[in-house]
C-alpha cells in the first residue's frame, strides 16, 4: 500500500511537470508569434488550446491562452494582427471564446482584449460568439473596459451589438460613459486615447449623463474648465 501511495505520488510529479514544461513552451510559442510551432504543438495536444498559461517565471497567475495573446500585444512584443492569426489557431483547435467557465469579476478573453489595446483580436472574438455582457474586473464589462481605455473601434462594435449602455460596474456602481471619462480624466497619460469619442458614441446611442456613481458623482463633475469638448458633449 505504501509502495503504491509513493508510486501514485512519483507518477503525480511527472505528469504535473510535464504539463508545466508544456505550458512553458506553449508561452514561448505565443511570445514568438511562432504560428507554425503553435500548430504543430496544438495538432498533437489539442487540450492545451484551453489550458491556463502562467504569466511568466515569476507570476504564476494563469490566464487562458486567448487571453494571453492580447498581453503580449500590450506589451508589444509584436501587433493586433499578429495576435489576431495566433488567437485563430487556439479556435481552430478548439479554444473556448469565452475562456471556460464564467466567474464574476474575471476576465474574459474579451474583456482582456478590450482593455489590452487589441482591437482586432476584440472584434475576432465578437465574431466567434463571445459573451459580451459579463462582469469581469472591477464588474466592468467589456464595454466598460473599451470605454475606459478609449478603444472606439470595439466601443462602436460592442454598441451595435447591443451592449448594455448604462450598466452598473459592480465595484464602482458606474456606467461605461462614466468610464469613459474616468479614463480620460484619471488614467496615466499613455491610457489617454479615444475616451472622447467613445463618450460621444454612447451618448449617441442613448446613454444616461444623468447616472451618478457610488459616490454620488455624476459623469460631468469629474471634468474642469479645461475638458471643454467634454463638458459640451454632457450638457
Amino acid at each position: 500500500m505504501v509502495r503504491n501511495r509513493r508510486t501514485k505520488r512519483r507518477v503525480s510529479k511527472r505528469k504535473y511537470n510535464y504539463i508545466c514544461n508544456m505550458l512553458s513552451h506553449l508561452r514561448i510559442l505565443i511570445n514568438n508569434k511562432d504560428q507554425i510551432g503553435l500548430r504543430n504543438l496544438l495538432a498533437e495536444q489539442p487540450h492545451l488550446a484551453n489550458e491556463g498559461i502562467p504569466y511568466d517565471e515569476k507570476n504564476p497567475t494563469k490566464a487562458h491562452p486567448l487571453h494571453r495573446v492580447c498581453d503580449a500585444v500590450c506589451e508589444k512584443k509584436y501587433t493586433d494582427d499578429d495576435a489576431v492569426a495566433l488567437a485563430n489557431i487556439f479556435l481552430e483547435f478548439g479554444a473556448d471564446v469565452n475562456g471556460g467557465v464564467f466567474i464574476e469579476k474575471k476576465d474574459t478573453p474579451l474583456i482582456a482584449a478590450s482593455s489590452l489595446t487589441a482591437d482586432n483580436v476584440a472584434l475576432l472574438y465578437i465574431d466567434r460568439g463571445a459573451n459580451i455582457h459579463h462582469p469581469g474586473c472591477h464588474g466592468g464589462t467589456a464595454l466598460h473596459w473599451a470605454a475606459w481605455c478609449g478603444r472606439d473601434v470595439v466601443t462602436r462594435r460592442l454598441i451595435e451589438e447591443h451592449a448594455d449602455i448604462n450598466k452598473l460596474c459592480i465595484d464602482f456602481r458606474s456606467t461605461p460613459l462614466f468610464w469613459a471619462i474616468h479614463g480620460y480624466k484619471f488614467g496615466e497619460g499613455q491610457n489617454r486615447h479615444h475616451q472622447i469619442e467613445c463618450a460621444r458614441m454612447l451618448l449617441e446611442a442613448g446613454a444616461d449623463r444623468s447616472i451618478p456613481n457610488f459616490e454620488g458623482y455624476k459623469p460631468i463633475e469629474l471634468l474642469d474648465e479645461t475638458d471643454k469638448e467634454l463638458i459640451e458633449l454632457l450638457t
